[in-house]
């Protein structure tokens, strides 16, 4: 469910942002409130509520055929992706 909610929220964002830039999932408060049984298809569903600066905020939740199985908040930041890069490198390489 988790894995379905975070691609949902990529797809309602990402082809919004600049060239060179992706989301980072930063929190995920969400309610797990009903199983489904193997082989039932789920469907995820990510809102955008907010946009403040650099992060993006949305509203989720996750069905599957029958009803609803879970749902709360979800945020994203943007990062430009070479700079995140260069600053992953640096902590690798112990220059924090």
């Amino acid at each position: 469910m988790i894995n379905l909610i975070e691609a949902a929220a990529l797809k309602a964002a990402e082809h919004l942002l600049p060239p060179g830039h992706q989301s980072l999932g930063t929190l995920l408060n969400v309610k797990h409130i009903a199983a489904t049984p193997v082989g039932m298809k789920i469907r995820a569903q990510a809102i955008v509520t907010k946009v403040e600066g650099r992060n993006i905020f949305f509203d989720v939740t996750a069905e599957d055929e029958k009803e609803t199985i879970g749902g709360g908040t979800h945020e994203r930041v943007v990062v430009n992706v070479e700079r995140f890069d260069k600053r992953v490198q640096r902590k690798i390489s112990g220059e924090v």
